[in-house]
């Protein structure tokens, strides 16, 4: 008996463990992290915090959404799209203010930001690498969130620790131009992607 027929999708029960994973490692950071920046009012706790927000309301729609339907995941991946596009944009008013204030951040928060950013990435890494090719709409579009945090997460690790303790803000406007670059770009590629997975060739395959 096949895996459809009985009702078994071995790539969606372990898409869910691997999402369930995630946001509860991403819960674990970002809930007393926010806290602590309102405490202190770090403005650049405060956003690396709403960051890691974004995820985890994305890995909780696309939770919420897998295996109840075509319909139901295709507005999923809309969601997702739109968080992606919510967060580019907040990118852009964040570099913006950083260029008018001049606001830098101090050397301790830049290194929890690179230590949290490298452990996450890591673990989606680890957790989504597998779904890579999926040729599901809803699981491609959450791949390629984590394939922005991935690349971006990296590029900080990397950087982010000279970048954010020069004198001269070049180098972190350099890598926040990246991070809005990928968000828009993963906004069309989702939903080019979802326009081919309506096509009633790919909505059949999907449903077998």
């Amino acid at each position: 008996m096949t895996s459809a027929a009985t009702g078994f999708d071995p790539e969606r029960r372990a898409y869910s463990r691997a999402v369930m994973i995630i946001m509860a490692a991403i819960l674990l950071i970002a809930i007393p992290q926010i806290l602590y920046a309102l405490s202190i009012g770090n403005r650049f706790l405060m956003k690396d915090g709403f960051d890691w927000s974004y995820d985890v309301v994305l890995w909780g729609l696309a939770l919420a959404c897998l295996g109840r339907g075509m319909r139901a995941e295709n507005f999923a991946a809309l969601a997702v799209a739109a968080v992606m596009f919510v967060a580019g944009c907040h990118t852009a008013y964040d570099l913006w203010d950083k260029i008018a204030t001049g606001r830098r951040p101090e050397f301790w928060v830049a290194g929890w930001s690179s230590f949290t950013m490298v452990f996450i990435a890591l673990l989606l890494l680890a957790t989504m690498l597998r779904f890579r090719k999926s040729g599901n709409v809803l699981i491609a579009a959450t791949w390629l969130s984590s394939r922005n945090s991935i690349i971006i997460t990296l590029c900080f690790a990397a950087m982010s620790l000279f970048a954010r303790t020069r004198s001269t803000q070049g180098f972190e406007i350099a890598l926040d131009c990246l991070a809005i670059f990928l968000s828009f770009q993963a906004v069309y590629a989702i939903l080019t992607k979802l326009r081919w997975y309506t096509t009633p060739d790919i909505a059949d395959e999907s449903r077998g």
